[in-house]
């Protein structure tokens, strides 16, 4: 039976002891995903897993689920190392993850067929989960018959029908409508603290601050690249929880702090900058110049006047924490504003930009790019230096690779392309995949 609080004197279901998980990319290097990661999972707690996209979050469910073997550590089950798919840990994902060719029936019987359950217990099993999860009288129906809501409801029933201990939630809200997902969330809060649920324990990944405190008894802060814990909440309302409570908003902004005390980027390679994290090592995250300008307008305008309160931003343009950080991120490389606190403050640049016309805007992003992201600036002079006033992409991408990995390569190169072409600060031809000043003054 699910209580509201765990017993904190019981025994861990779940102990991950210094997980590490890397691969190995096609240069022969490491890519570190996760680095030293620990927790622990009692009965009766929902326990939260907060981060960014690229922090491991995912990769760290997988290898607790027996889908992923860790490079180092360990990852202990009621006592025993988890080295397979374990019996007694389910999983919802993201994606519904239906076969189509299925009712909704035969979707929910599979992993009871997978544990080889006679046909008739199978069948009472079934029906029982589809019944508890609110999608009596569809269990015929398939999946293109059903809202997306629905499909999830029936991923849920599925993972449910095994009556596993631990359910791992893979961001399994975040397909969803805002109607639809809190819909779904109170439904599974109300009947895990009626006790009608055959789980004991939930481990749930998350980049929905508000979902997060909503839902979860702990919280655990993850940096990304590498993954690593950085931080743990305790999150002590009683349910049901209510986002205007000030106790709820006090341990949201709480949670915007932690996740903004520190820069979270990724570790420079075999060369080595003077300054760390500043040069044209500094990976960078793609964030359009549209969004930047919306950010800056909504930050100058009133209420806020300059300075807003992360939380209350993020409401109030509907903003992810994968959107709305990397956004607040690069204006503070960009000198255009400071992020401190769980507050965002735009500089002096900042508010001249929020009100100035589309010519003279494009002029202040111009001087802030060269001036401020030197990757900019050495596109800018390498390309004032050539006669042909041109350089192929390639002669970038290859600089960058002594610093970061190369997906990481690409996408900075992708920002660089797009602020460059914003600021008018030089021009990119994707079918000659070559850098030119055709356009800029």
């Amino acid at each position: 039976m699910n209580v509201t609080a765990p017993a904190l004197n019981l025994a861990p279901l779940l102990d991950v002891q210094g997980c590490c998980k890397s691969f190995r990319k096609p240069d022969g290097d490491e890519l570190v995903v996760l680095e030293n990661v620990s927790l622990t999972l009692r009965p009766g707690e929902i326990v939260g897993l907060l981060g960014r996209s690229g922090s491991g979050k995912s990769t760290l469910l997988r290898a607790i689920a027996g889908l992923e073997e860790p490079s180092a550590g360990v990852v202990n089950y009621l006592g025993h190392a988890v080295t397979g798919p374990a019996a007694g840990i389910a999983m919802v994902f993201q994606s519904f993850a239906l076969f189509p060719w299925l009712t909704v029936l035969e979707n929910v019987q599979l992993g009871l067929e997978a544990l080889g359950m006679p046909e008739p217990e199978m069948r009472r099993r079934s029906l029982q989960a589809i019944d508890l999860i609110g999608l009596d009288g569809f269990e015929s129906a398939y999946p293109r018959e059903l809202s997306g809501g629905m499909r999830q409801r029936v991923g849920f029933a599925r993972a449910l029908v095994v009556h596993p201990n631990i359910l791992l939630m893979d961001e399994p809200f975040s397909a969803l409508d805002v109607l639809t997902a809190e819909t779904l969330r109170n439904d599974f809060l109300n009947l895990w603290g009626e006790g009608q649920l055959p789980i004991r324990s939930v481990l749930l990944v998350t980049h929905n601050i508000e979902e997060a405190v909503e839902m979860c008894d702990r919280l655990l802060i993850f940096s990304t690249k590498p993954g690593r814990v950085v931080g743990e909440i305790a999150v002590d309302l009683p349910q049901p929880r209510h986002a205007l409570d000030p106790r709820f908003r006090a341990l949201v902004d709480r949670v915007y702090v932690e996740m903004t005390a520190k820069p979270r980027g990724e570790r420079v390679g075999p060369r080595t900058e003077r300054f760390p994290g500043t040069g044209i090592g500094t990976t960078l995250t793609h964030v359009s110049s549209n969004v930047l300008a919306g950010l800056m307008e909504a930050v100058s305008e009133a209420p806020y006047d300059g300075r807003a309160d992360l939380p209350a931003i993020a409401q109030a343009q509907r903003l992810e924490v994968d959107d709305l950080f990397p956004a607040a991120e690069a204006l503070q490389l960009l000198r255009l504003a400071e992020v401190e606190g769980g507050d965002i403050r735009l500089t002096e640049a900042g508010l001249q930009f929020a009100r100035a016309d589309t010519d003279d805007r494009k002029k202040l992003f111009a001087r802030h790019l060269v001036t401020y992201v030197p990757l900019a600036a050495h596109v800018r002079r390498v390309l004032d230096e050539r006669a042909s006033h041109s350089a192929p992409k390639s002669r970038f991408f290859d600089e960058l690779e002594d610093y970061m990995a190369e997906e990481a390569a690409e996408q900075t190169l992708r920002t660089i392309i797009s602020w460059g072409r914003y600021g008018e600060v030089f021009a990119y031809d994707d079918h000659r995949q070559a850098f030119s000043l055709e356009n800029p003054a």
